[in-house]
């Protein structure tokens, strides 16, 4: 089994974690996006949208990475990272589908602008762009924390690739500033997530 990433995203990194947490053994390949290598004709036969990660499984290619989380929990079902029952699996896929439509996208508005604009010289953050992205980001954060209440993981005391998707983005916090800081159950979740060994050696990839 072999995947293609790029460990500096939250995206690699929680596709990553998720398979030293499994025990699944995974050949990493690293597609470096800031050198273009995502363009290739050679990776876009792999993923013709030209993203990270892909993973390749005995022939098999896919790619997204909430995709690619289900196909490595369905590997080892007495783990229970994807719930056996039709209403616990329709959970995971409901906090599968916020993160990649909503929280995410409003993530990525701060870590484009406050870190991803001055590693790659396009300039300064802009303050109407930081402004909606806090905007954004606390709005949806409100939604995080008030699932949080109560609950060990995200969708009760069982860890699932829900807690593994949600959280990714959380990797990139401090360092995009997100104005989460009054958000105490995102924070004691996160810190949680966190302490998985296999989560801090997917972040340990990271550059500081």
């Amino acid at each position: 089994m072999r995947l293609h990433v790029f460990p500096p995203s939250p995206r690699a990194a929680k596709v990553i974690a998720l398979a030293q947490h499994l025990g699944v053994d995974c050949e990493l390949r690293v597609v470096d996006l800031l050198k273009g290598e995502q363009m290739t004709p050679e990776f876009a036969a792999l993923n013709p949208n030209q993203r990270m990660p892909v993973l390749e499984d005995d022939g098999f290619v896919l790619w997204e990475s909430n995709a690619i989380l289900h196909h490595l929990a369905a590997k080892r079902p007495a783990s229970r990272l994807w719930p056996a029952d039709a209403r616990g699996q329709s959970d995971v896929l409901r906090w599968l589908s916020w993160e990649g439509a909503h929280w995410t996208p409003a993530c990525s508005i701060l870590v484009f602008q406050r870190v991803l604009k001055r590693l790659t010289g396009q300039g300064e953050a802009d303050p109407a762009e930081v402004a909606r992205g806090e905007q954004e980001v606390r709005r949806f954060a409100a939604v995080l924390d008030g699932q949080l209440r109560d609950r060990d993981w995200l969708l009760g005391d069982v860890l699932t690739i829900a807690d593994f998707s949600v959280g990714a983005p959380l990797i990139m916090a401090e360092q995009a500033r997100y104005p989460i800081a009054e958000h105490r159950e995102i924070a004691r979740w996160y810190e949680a997530l966190a302490s998985l060994p296999a989560w801090k050696s997917a972040i340990a990839r990271l550059p500081a």
